[in-house]
C-alpha cells in the first residue's frame, strides 16, 4: 500500500464552510453559489490532485464575519481574506494567483 499520493497543487483556499451557510450562495454569475464553488469553476482551481490550486471548504475558522466568508491561502497563512458577498470571483482568482506569482519571485 502507498503511503503518499503526488498532486499538482501549487497552493490550497481554505474556505470556511459554517460563512459559507451563513452566506447562503452569494456568488457566482447569478449569486447563488456558494464562493467554494465559484473558485473551483475559475481555470486553474478545483478539489481534484491535478488542479494547480485546491480548494477545500473547512469547519469553522472562528472569525465569523457579517456577510462575508473567510478563506486562507495556504501560501500566505498569517494573512486571512473576508470576501464579502456578491465579490467578484474572476477578480478574487486573478489577485489570488498574481500572489502566487509574486511569492514565487521573490
Amino acid at each position: 500500500m502507498k503511503d503518499h499520493v503526488r498532486s499538482h497543487w501549487d497552493a490550497a483556499l481554505l474556505v470556511c464552510g459554517k460563512c459559507s451557510k451563513k452566506v447562503g450562495g452569494g456568488f457566482g454569475p447569478k449569486g447563488k453559489q456558494s464562493l467554494t464553488r465559484a473558485l473551483r469553476d475559475e481555470p486553474g482551481f478545483g478539489k481534484g490532485r491535478k488542479a494547480t490550486i485546491g480548494v477545500v471548504e473547512t469547519r469553522c475558522l472562528g472569525i465569523c464575519p457579517k456577510g462575508a466568508v473567510t478563506l486562507v491561502d495556504s501560501r500566505r497563512p498569517g494573512r486571512w481574506r473576508i470576501v464579502p458577498a456578491g465579490a467578484d470571483v474572476t477578480a478574487l482568482a486573478l489577485t489570488l494567483g498574481r500572489e502566487a506569482a509574486e511569492q514565487a519571485a521573490e
